[in-house]
């Protein structure tokens, strides 16, 4: 089994999106009104080789988002991509000899832009996604809550993934996504109401592919929430049982935008429940006027 980081582009958020400033409604609308950027991130997408098929972990950002909708002041004054064609999950894939009738599943983490913007170069592949995502990003109320559902491709027609009372680890919920049990969806919401994770068991231990649950795995030892999480609460709780699970067994945290996220993976990294060394996981700059 062979686990893949497609490096779909770059993004820059707002500082206090990537570390929540603050509390309550006064964290969620830091962004709006922050002049500092992150540096530039990277988005991946992860592909999973596996004996049943290849599973792909989201599909990452697509050149389309170059050009966002005006009208919403969230993709006017918080976000910019950086991401050409050729670095799509769909050439990436080709170019390691995965075609599309490769790709068994699809398991999106959550449908937020960068996530789910390659799906058009998957158009025969099961989508999996828990229900209550894509009920929350279905529609007009989608795109108010920061949802691209205009942009999905003609077909999309995902398959709700059930979590099953199985407990794994501190996870009173998950779902194996495969006959061996090695690939397992865990719930891990915060940074959208359900939000998934994937874990991928290796002989060593294992590999969580967090999507949004942290921005970067200082986040996580630091127990620190994004600035766009709905609930507080329920952030710290999963945040609280990622580390609970690290603490049981060797496990490489992989969140889509940590800079370190494929050095970490090819090293077979993994977490040290240690106080982080620098005070802010990313650094910012000055805001440039209008987005990119």
């Amino acid at each position: 089994m062979r686990i893949h980081a497609l490096q779909t582009g770059r993004v820059q958020i707002k500082a206090s999106q990537a570390l929540g400033r603050g509390h309550g409604i006064q964290r969620r609308v830091a962004p709006m009104f922050d002049k500092d950027w992150t540096d530039w991130l990277p988005t991946y997408a992860f592909a999973i080789e596996h004996r049943d098929g290849v599973i792909l972990v989201d599909t990452g950002s697509n050149s389309g988002l170059k050009a966002l909708p005006r009208w919403h002041p969230y993709y006017r004054v918080c976000v910019r991509f950086d991401i050409e064609r050729e670095q799509e999950a769909g050439p990436q894939l080709r170019a390691l000899g995965i075609g599309p009738r490769d790709l068994r599943t699809i398991l999106l983490t959550h449908l937020h832009m960068d996530h789910d913007g390659g799906l058009k170069d998957f158009p025969s592949s099961e989508i999996r996604v828990a229900a209550g995502e894509l009920k929350a990003a279905s529609g007009f109320a989608g795109q108010i809550r920061g949802y691209l559902p205009q942009r999905w491709p003609g077909g999309f027609d995902p398959q709700p993934l059930a979590l099953a009372d199985e407990a794994y680890g501190p996870f009173r919920q998950s779902r194996r996504l495969t006959a061996d049990g090695a690939v397992v969806a865990i719930p891990t919401p915060g940074h959208t109401p359900h939000h998934l994770s994937v874990v991928v068991e290796e002989r060593e231990g294992a590999v969580i592919l967090a999507g949004d649950a942290s921005y970067t795995e200082a986040n996580l030892i630091a127990g620190n929430v994004d600035g766009v999480s709905a609930s507080e609460s329920t952030a710290l709780a999963t945040l609280a049982k990622l580390r609970e699970f690290a603490g049981a067994r060797p496990a490489v945290y992989l969140p889509t935008h940590d800079p370190e996220t494929r050095e970490r993976l090819e090293r077979r990294q993994t977490l040290v429940l240690t106080a982080p060394t620098a005070s802010r996981p990313l650094a910012g700059h000055p805001c440039v006027a209008g987005p990119a």
